[in-house]
């Protein structure tokens, strides 16, 4: 990239110009159109305008289903987005894969900070605060497998298990931003998800003393 920009706008400018054209499932255009990466070369998708349908477009997988995770590889295909205009393309990533572009300008201009495992769930209060008691290798076991790019999520993680202390069981790729491909903007993960803090409560819970 050339020097960190100071926008969203501008970092998505550079991104077009430098090809950076693949963002998750997502493949973009310099002419302001968006489609599945799938569909790359398929002329018979269903047309939309409005960087709003990126919203619709987002909501269900190809099955109906509702996508509680937007960075879950199961975008569905089948449809092409043509805008008019840099400011409706960037609203549309916005729909499909919030806050990506604002995580990664931060880590560009190095004011990421991304939130350990541990500090994620010791600040959990109300009905979430037993997951305090997760133990160390059932949240390396946990996140291995909710995590993973392969049907968990495509976010690259920046966080570790505790400071200091890395994760294990995820590929080096899906833990840092080194090896980041040739044409693709990064979809990062500064701290642990609700969704995953949600899987931990059943696992904690069984952590607790057995009573006699």
């Amino acid at each position: 990239m050339p020097v960190a920009p100071s926008t969203c706008r501008e970092l998505l400018v550079q991104c077009l110009e430098s090809n950076r054209f693949l963002i998750g499932q997502i493949l973009l255009s310099s002419d302001y159109t968006l489609r599945h990466v799938e569909d790359a070369n398929r002329d018979d998708l269903d047309l939309f305008n409005s960087a709003t349908d990126a919203r619709l477009i987002a909501r269900y997988d190809a099955q109906e289903e509702f996508r509680p995770l937007k960075t879950a590889p199961n975008l569905r295909r089948g449809w092409l987005l043509k805008l008019g205009s840099l400011e409706e393309m960037e609203r549309a990533i916005e729909y499909f894969y919030p806050a990506a572009l604002g995580l990664w300008l931060s880590y560009l201009n190095g004011s990421l900070k991304p939130t350990s495992l541990r500090q994620t769930l010791d600040r959990q209060t109300g009905m979430y605060r037993i997951t305090q008691l997760l133990k160390p290798d059932q949240a390396q076991e946990l996140v291995a497998k909710s995590c993973t790019s392969d049907g968990g999520c495509l976010r690259t993680i920046l966080w570790d298990l505790t400071p200091g202390e890395p994760l294990s069981g995820l590929p080096a790729e899906k833990l840092s931003l080194d090896t980041l491909p040739t044409g693709r903007i990064p979809l990062i993960c500064r701290e642990l998800c609700n969704l995953v803090i949600a899987a931990a409560r059943p696992i904690a819970k069984g952590n607790l003393p057995k009573k006699d």
